[in-house]
């Protein structure tokens, strides 16, 4: 490339990093941008996560450079057609596809063109008014020698004065169970100490362990996506791949999806399907009834639960009362002996929640009706006087309130009435149901949980609520039967998780955090392998701090980088030995020059 031309590529890239930097200090461009016709770039603000937060933790801010993927009719010289688009959250590839690199020779290019329009003793360049650009990456297909995944470049400042370059350079390979061949720790050191003319260098460990493998006992009592890990640091590394010490922080890593049939809280979890199911059919006037697997049909239950209670209203001895408190029992909560101590079948279940247990295998909207017209009937004669919690606000219980007076309005039960009579004391006996955890186990108080249990909201927003409760539920309790967490670590995992969904909607794919200590989990990692295991070795202060990183990680730590061999890339042993675990092996590396 010739000077003019270089001189122009260069004043070419910094007006449109600088565009899309004046545009993103508003709201994340929606599109990349085409420069040269063959590279992409993209703009990262906090709200996205970092593709290289594993080797960089610097500016919130950033470009990502990758090759441009656009079809024969775009627009070489500026933004991205429509058909083009690649929104930011694309960034992080879907499964199956990955992120297209730049040759490193050309991105070695980019890095020259972008550090020309950064240094404000380029005169010729003709830049007036040097703004500071957020630091750039470029995507690299690892072609070269060292294997290079990804380079980067950072100004350095004083003030609003560009004083320097960062560079950065990420290399990796395998993966490979050889540990034999990873690198000796004091290398590392003295090599870090040469590079960068160093005389001390400080050492920071990090680890992270996947916990929930080891955890369950002969199978996973959680779902395929739901996890449970570790990250670990510490201060003054003595070896590769070193145990973390007790005295390390440590951070416990929460995402658990609800559902899985192997759940101790699974008969409640479809008892929350069936809600949904009314609340997604009083929405759509669409209901999908649950099959028939009951030996007795809703409506007969009902009935006899009805009679049971007519004839000890009029004073019979009624034989089957022991029997009848176990059938709810069983009906409503057939929950893991093992956290019968942390959750257990409430035993003041009132009329309308029995009612709701007795009513959940319902079938069809005619069976519902026959139900819902049945126990009116009785309500409207006198033949049954039921109890029923203070509180509730639902229609069946209005009508019991008033049969205590001898008078019952009329429904029609006709058109959405039933499902919603039929959601209502669903939501509230649930809503009980969570109360009654939270509140037995001591981990908030009726305060905090009334956002969750409001009735001022509508009905579709009610069972929403409901389901962050079970969510929150489902969290509290796989950590206390996989991990025998005890109420000093629950407690203040619930506060967090209800703080997250008071202002945020349901969402299983979030990853809840809880400071622990070490020695707590110890037990559940102590005899394997880590899934990632780094050391950071740092020397200089402030804008002369240099960083090398030195990483193992089970999985690819570059979402872009291939393999000649893709039947590598799992969690694979060696040679057939569990004991062997195949890793990738990643080089961060840093360098500065200074403008003088």
């Amino acid at each position: 490339m010739g000077t003019e031309r270089r001189r122009e590529a260069a004043v070419g890239l910094y007006l449109t990093l600088l565009r899309i930097y004046e545009e993103g200090k508003k709201s994340v461009p929606e599109r990349p941008y085409l420069f040269e016709d063959d590279v992409e770039i993209c703009f990262i603000d906090g709200s996205c996560k970092s593709p290289v937060e594993r080797f960089w933790n610097g500016s919130s801010m950033l470009y990502v450079l990758q090759q441009a993927g656009r079809s024969e009719d775009s627009d070489p010289t500026g933004e991205l057609g429509a058909d083009d688009v690649l929104h930011t959250s694309q960034l992080t590839p879907t499964e199956g596809t990955s992120p297209a690199a730049l040759p490193v020779q050309r991105a070695k290019q980019l890095i020259s063109l972008y550090t020309m329009a950064q240094n404000p003793n380029m005169t010729h360049l003709k830049i007036s008014d040097l703004v500071v650009l957020p630091p750039l990456w470029i995507r690299c297909d690892g072609s070269d020698p060292e294997h290079t995944y990804w380079l980067g470049a950072e100004p350095l400042k004083a003030g609003n004065k560009i004083t320097g370059i960062s560079f950065h350079m990420v290399t990796c390979d395998g993966p490979t169970a050889d540990k034999t061949s990873f690198v000796n720790l004091e290398e590392l050191k003295t090599e870090h100490k040469v590079k960068h003319h160093s005389s001390v260098v400080t050492t920071k460990g990090f680890a992270q362990y996947e916990l929930i493998s080891a955890a369950a006992m002969d199978d996973t009592t959680l779902g395929s996506e739901s996890n449970i890990s570790i990250d670990i640091t510490w201060h003054t590394v003595d070896k590769i791949l070193q145990a973390p010490p007790l005295c390390s922080t440590a951070t416990l890593n929460i995402m658990l999806e609800s559902g899985d049939p192997r759940s101790p809280v699974y008969p409640l979890y479809r008892e929350l399907q069936f809600l949904l199911a009314l609340a997604e059919g009083l929405k759509t006037g669409v209901t999908e009834w649950p099959e028939h697997l009951e030996t007795q049909t809703a409506f007969e239950l009902v009935q006899e639960f009805l009679m049971d209670l007519k004839k000890k209203l009029d004073g019979c001895c009624v034989s089957g009362d022991k029997n009848e408190t176990e059938s709810i029992k069983s009906d409503t909560a057939a929950v893991d002996s093992s956290i019968k101590s942390i959750f257990s079948e409430r035993g003041d279940l009132d009329f309308a929640e029995q009612l709701w247990c007795k009513m959940r295998s319902v079938c069809s909207y005619q069976e519902l009706v026959e139900c819902l017209t049945l126990v009116i009937k009785f309500l409207e004669h006198g033949e049954i006087q039921p109890w029923i919690h203070q509180g509730s606000s639902s229609l069946l219980s209005k009508l019991i309130q008033q049969s205590y007076h001898g008078k019952v309005e009329a429904v029609s039960l006709s058109g959405i009435t039933p499902i919603q009579m039929l959601l209502e004391i669903g939501l509230d006996k649930m809503k009980k149901d969570y109360v009654s955890f939270f509140i037995g186990q001591e981990l908030t108080t009726l305060t905090y949980l009334d956002y969750f249990i409001s009735t001022s909201v509508d009905l579709q927003e009610q069972v929403h609520r409901v389901q962050k409760l079970h969510h929150m539920l489902e969290i509290m309790v796989s950590c206390t039967v996989l991990l025998q967490f005890k109420h000093e670590n629950l407690f203040p995992l619930t506060q967090t998780c209800l703080k997250y969904y008071k202002e945020n909607p349901l969402n299983e794919k979030q990853v809840f955090q809880l400071p622990i200590r070490p020695a707590l989990v110890k037990k559940f990692y102590q005899n394997d392998y880590p899934e990632m295991w780094k050391v950071d070795i740092t020397s200089g202060h402030g804008p002369k701090e240099v960083k090398t990183t030195w990483q193992v990680s089970a999985d690819p730590p570059v979402e872009h980088m291939t393999s000649n061999n893709t039947g590598l890339f799992c969690d694979s042993t060696f040679n057939g030995s569990s004991e062997e675990r195949m890793y990738f092996v990643a080089m961060a590396k840093c360098s500065q020059v200074h403008f003088t």
